[in-house]
């Protein structure tokens, strides 16, 4: 999502560059085009570009919203009793890889009686992770 807007009442007039105070605005002129450049991670938010632009071309409430953007999508582990979300199944990869285990999606609460079990009848394959 760009934060950072403008709408089609800009003419490139570089007021907005000019007047930012933490340079978070910047300019890139290629053959016959003008590119504005804008800079997340050095905006400060304060409006000045909104308030400096003389064609009311930057829509600065994208900046004020804060909305939240989908950086990464994975698929979630359940409990295998309850349901409950245990963790995402790239993390129980990579944990079964470095343990060299393999894990039984259980909940605390599941784990608990699970180990219960396995204390009372050794040798059942209760526990909640097994030796590959």
């Amino acid at each position: 999502m760009t934060y950072f807007t403008v709408n089609d009442k800009c003419n490139g007039c570089l007021a907005c560059v000019e007047n930012c105070p933490a340079c978070a605005l910047s300019c890139r002129d290629e053959g016959a085009r003008r590119t504005l450049l804008h800079n997340m991670t050095l905006c400060a938010r304060c409006g000045q570009c909104w308030r400096i632009c003389p064609r009311q071309a930057i829509e600065f409430e994208t900046l004020l919203r804060g909305a939240w953007d989908d950086v990464i999508t994975l698929d979630l582990v359940h409990c295998s009793e309850c349901g409950e979300v245990l963790y995402t199944m790239d993390f129980a990869r990579n944990v079964q890889e470095k343990l060299n285990v393999q894990i039984r999606p259980l909940c605390p609460r599941h784990q608990e009686e699970y180990s219960r079990l396995a204390a009372a009848y050794p040798g059942s394959g209760s526990g909640t992770a097994d030796s590959r």
